[in-house]
């Protein structure tokens, strides 16, 4: 039998007093409310964390940079979304989507990156990720994100995404949780990269460390399958250097 479906969720009655300020919500924000909810109250999510040095791909990153233009420079975002992509390669599940009876696998792996932009936030999505070269994924995110900015996004700059990478670390953040963004079956949440104490060689050092949790989608994969892909994609920024190849 088919499972019955969640029960509506109805909003609390809140009567705006004298000291209160009614703000109608925009249509950007009733999308983001809606697709939210429906996320959460039929996505069985699980998370995994991990936590990574980024030492290898900051200074990769500063070498690379100091060649290039401004126009073509690499960020750390870049890196990432590039690392999350050529990790997918391996594990299909994770570039998927959940459709009753079936998992469909995308055949092309086109990361998104959340943006948040005037009143809400969207998604900008880099188009065969793992087949363009770093410069390459700069550059459209670069531009990408400047027209979601600008309130002049394109119809195919928000399309055919497959897997979302939703990066806080320009905001101190040292750790978060990111709710899936349906039909995809998981999504990266990544924290900021700080300078902490790590043991080394059984030696108190200065290191810099970077967490990154995945949340997926339990219908489509499972810890084990999960797990390994955070791995992956933590060697992929340790050895940044595959991220060139």
């Amino acid at each position: 039998p088919a499972p019955a479906a969640p029960p509506a969720a109805t909003p609390t009655s809140v009567s705006a007093g004298p000291d209160s300020e009614e703000i109608p919500l925009t249509r950007l924000r009733q999308a983001i409310g809606r697709r939210m909810v429906e996320s959460k109250t039929t996505v069985p999510h699980f998370y995994v964390t991990t936590e990574i040095d980024m030492a290898p791909a900051l200074a990769l990153r500063k070498e690379v940079n100091a060649a290039l233009p401004d126009e073509l420079k690499v960020s750390v975002n870049d890196m990432i979304v590039k690392a999350a992509a050529l990790a997918l390669r391996d594990y299909p599940n994770l570039n998927a989507a959940f459709a009753g009876d079936k998992i469909i696998r995308h055949q092309s792996i086109n990361v998104g990156s959340a943006v948040a932009v005037e009143g809400g936030l969207t998604t900008v999505v880099q188009k065969n990720t793992d087949t363009s070269t770093l410069s390459k994924v700069a550059g459209d995110n670069r531009a990408m994100i400047a027209r979601a900015r600008e309130g002049k996004v394109r119809p195919d700059d928000v399309e055919g995404g497959t897997f979302t990478v939703s990066n806080l670390g320009g905001f101190d953040v040292d750790h978060f949780i990111a709710i899936i963004n349906p039909p995809e079956a998981a999504i990266l949440a990544i924290g900021s990269a700080r300078e902490v104490p790590v043991v080394k060689d059984g030696q108190l050092a200065v290191g810099t460390r970077m967490k990154a949790t995945l949340s997926a989608d339990h219908r489509v994969t499972d810890g084990a399958e999960a797990a390994k892909y955070m791995q992956h994609f933590k060697e992929l920024l340790e050895t940044p250097m595959r991220l060139l190849v």
